[in-house]
């Protein structure tokens, strides 16, 4: 919707609300024409109901006010001795219009000092959860918001199985554009699987004040721009979502508006120069192991490698050992002299499980492993007098990779190579041509709706031929720490401005085995409640937590005793 429909749309809200109260409002003693004063009618409602003016503002508030009008249908009926259970509900599924009947049909009185106390211990319940979500929504929606590390992009400076908290507050929360929307979940509804939104109406994007921009190095949750997936890991046509109903998507920002970014080797370069990351970060790149008696996985598991795949040789399984190593496996193939060849993801086949169904396994260490190192790994596995050599896997310039931005021939890109490239900035102009245009065809068609046509060299935007292009809004480029095993800008681009979300601040919870079986998880608590960005080491704040926890039970339980001596 523009800002015409918008301010239609809000002139039909207030003409339904008039027709609707005006009645109501002259018999609480008000005149007939403050029902009709767009802002000073909802002022004047709540002195009606007798609740707090400062409401108001929480019926401005995309989202909140889905949750705020059902609770003022039934307070207003309230209001005017309409108290039943039936009335409440009436009122709620006629989205308020029930109010209608009771300002034309009923002869209602009233009731100037009404007590806002539940008058039966469901509603006072029912009062309570409705209080606890207007605000858990308030702080998720333009505060906080929790999230999980569900895949390795970013390990190993966020693991997969890590519980963050994102502040949405850094860099300005961004309103919501999706007006229309369940609170407290994002694009699917749980167990039903629908989605949890209408797309229209929308709102114009808007962020609220930060004290803090998007800066180079920063770890930031953002909407996958290029999401048109309904439900990952399922096969079906793709859907067009809101921006913010987009899926949320963290990795770190590596180039900001007004740079040329260049990926060299694996190693990002920022205007001609070496990116150089915070000491937090742990960036991860793949490299080939070579030892002549065979990469052991237990040097590996060691030094914290957990990406790797054991092989174990197997005689012949009976139906019960099957079964007992299913669990386990990745896959399996059938080798030589009759014997199965298992493959397990680094945590291999439990000795008590091999011990429990007698189970003949020799696990086979290759001579050459290809695993993703930090540079502390590398630097160990080089030390180790049982390793030949560990080389990096880097893919030579001028092979083009596949599924790599910008999808087009006329660039031999690929993840190790890409580049030099321009990250637009708002205000900015580009020459536009037929080599450029794969660079930012996406930004001016998809992220800031004109349209394009080529003929034959000519480039037309909103039907007028165009040699240059301005920019409207600021971009950035994104990368994963786990260099080689990220689908981040390399893959689909730029971010715009008004898809990012927020930055993580702090992990408060952290599981190893988080993708397996929740009765295979692990606490990892040297990572709870350890902060994300910054310049140094990871911070543990866990222990400073404890001491505050135990200090408010005891000093509670010492405060109860004295009044207990006092009573």
């Amino acid at each position: 919707m523009n800002g015409t429909q918008w301010i239609l749309f809000i002139l039909l809200v207030q003409v339904v609300h008039f027709l609707g109260t005006w009645k109501l409002y002259v018999k609480a003693g008000r005149k007939a024409w403050e029902a009709a004063i767009p802002i000073y009618n909802a002022v004047v409602l709540m002195q009606i109901i007798n609740r707090p003016k400062w409401w108001v503002i929480l019926l401005f508030i995309p989202i909140i006010n889905l949750l705020m009008f059902p609770v003022l249908w039934v307070e207003t009926i309230r209001s005017y001795r309409r108290n039943t259970t039936l009335e409440s509900w009436l009122v709620i599924f006629t989205l308020g219009f029930y109010i209608y009947y009771v300002n034309y049909a009923l002869d209602v009185k009233y009731i100037e000092d009404r007590s806002l106390q539940p008058k039966t211990a469901m509603g006072e319940w029912v009062s309570s959860i409705v209080f606890a979500v207007v605000a858990a929504t308030l702080v998720h929606t333009y505060f906080i918001q929790p999230y999980v590390i569900p895949t390795g992009s970013l390990e190993r400076t966020l693991r997969v199985g890590d519980f963050l908290f994102v502040s949405k507050f850094h860099y300005g929360a961004r309103t919501p554009m999706t007006t229309v929307a369940a609170p407290m979940v994002h694009d699917t509804l749980p167990v039903v699987g629908v989605p949890s939104y209408l797309k229209k109406p929308q709102l114009p994007y808007f962020r609220l004040p930060g004290f803090t921009k998007v800066d180079r190095n920063d770890i930031v949750v953002f909407s996958w721009p290029a999401d048109t997936v309904r439900r990952f890991f399922k096969r079906e046509a793709g859907v067009k979502k809101p921006i913010d109903k987009k899926s949320n998507y963290v990795k770190r920002c590596v180039g900001v508006p007004g740079d040329s970014l260049e990926v060299r080797n694996g190693y990002v370069f920022i205007n001609g120069k070496q990116l150089e990351l915070p000491g937090s970060a742990k960036p991860q790149y793949d490299y080939t192991i070579y030892s002549s008696k065979g990469v052991s996985s237990r040097l590996l598991e060691k030094i914290g490698v957990t990406d790797f795949t054991r092989k174990y040789l197997s005689n012949a399984l009976n139906q019960q050992q099957a079964q007992a190593v299913n669990q386990y496996l990745l896959g399996y193939d059938q080798g030589e002299n009759n014997q199965l060849e298992l493959y397990t993801k680094s945590s291999g086949i439990p000795t008590t499980t091999i011990k429990k169904f007698g189970l003949s396994l020799r696990e086979v260490t290759d001579r050459e492993r290809l695993v993703p190192l930090t540079d502390d790994m590398v630097a160990v596995l080089r030390g180790d007098t049982s390793i030949d050599s560990v080389v990096q896997k880097i893919t030579p310039k001028g092979r083009r990779g596949t599924n790599l931005f910008p999808q087009s021939p006329d660039y031999n890109w690929n993840y190790s190579q890409l580049g030099a490239i321009y990250i637009p900035k708002k205000g900015t102009t580009v020459d536009l041509n037929l080599r450029t245009l794969p660079l930012y065809k996406k930004i001016i068609r998809d992220y800031e709706l004109n349209t394009i046509s080529v003929s034959g060299n000519q480039i037309s935007i909103n039907d007028d031929v165009a040699n240059s292009y301005t920019f409207k809004q600021d971009y950035y480029w994104m990368m994963g720490d786990n260099r080689d095993h990220s689908e981040d800008s390399r893959a689909w681009g730029y971010v715009p401005e008004n898809h990012i979300v927020g930055t993580p601040i702090f992990i408060w919870m952290s599981f190893d085995n988080f993708t397996e079986n929740i009765t295979n998880w692990r606490p990892r608590w040297n990572r709870v409640f350890t902060t994300v960005n910054g310049d140094g080491e990871p911070q543990s704040y866990f222990k400073y937590f404890l001491i505050l926890l135990a200090a408010y039970f005891v000093g509670s339980w010492l405060w109860k005793r004295k009044k207990s001596n006092q009573a």
